[in-house]
């Protein structure tokens, strides 16, 4: 089974966030899911990226670096938005990365001053009409690395997959969770 580093969305910790994990743990995956809010969760997303502003995202980047330190390095690196961006980080940067899973997020790779790794594989999954994700991003994402697929899902929702908020949407949640299964048995 795969071993996965969760990271979350900028509303935190949610029981959906927890939700999602557990679905991974249930099909055999051992799934860490750190805290890079110091146990902040907000009920709208607005407010959970007002905080991610106020406390700096080099520092929200730098806190899921850290959540890695003493974990394998052929792990895959998961986030939920906000979590995207050290999920992504350190699948370019850290030796040994087993794939990596941007869901509703994602940067272009320059970002991280090194390019994506050969032979990684990755996932993205956003809605075709996430006013908070920049799509032109995510399709260069897929266009560009080899081993990249890129799953749009229809409507505007932006966490579709957290079943404790608004933006949740069962049909897409549970596609994407059949897509994610998939690329973890793959990796296995």
């Amino acid at each position: 089974m795969a071993e996965v580093l969760l990271l979350h969305h900028a509303q935190g910790q949610t029981p959906g966030f927890f939700a999602f994990a557990d679905e991974l743990r249930a099909a055999g995956h051992t799934v860490h899911t750190p805290d890079l809010y110091d146990g902040k969760t907000f009920a709208a997303l607005d407010d959970g990226v007002g905080y991610a502003e106020q406390v700096g995202f080099d520092v929200i980047v730098e806190r899921g670096e850290r959540a890695a330190v003493g974990l394998p390095s052929e792990i895959v690196y998961a986030g939920f938005s906000l979590g995207a961006l050290p999920a992504q980080k350190l699948a370019q940067t850290r030796p040994g990365a087993a794939g990596a899973l941007l869901f509703h997020g994602g940067v272009p790779p320059s970002e991280f001053a090194c390019p994506w790794p050969p032979g990684v594989p990755l996932q993205i999954h956003t809605m075709d009409g996430d006013e908070w994700v920049e799509l032109d991003v995510a399709r260069e994402l897929a266009r560009t690395i080899e081993s990249a697929a890129l799953f749009l899902y229809p409507g505007s929702q932006h966490l579709f997959a957290d079943n404790s908020l608004a933006d949740y949407d069962q049909q897409a949640a549970a596609l994407l969770m059949k897509r994610v299964l998939a690329f973890l048995k793959d990796i296995e």
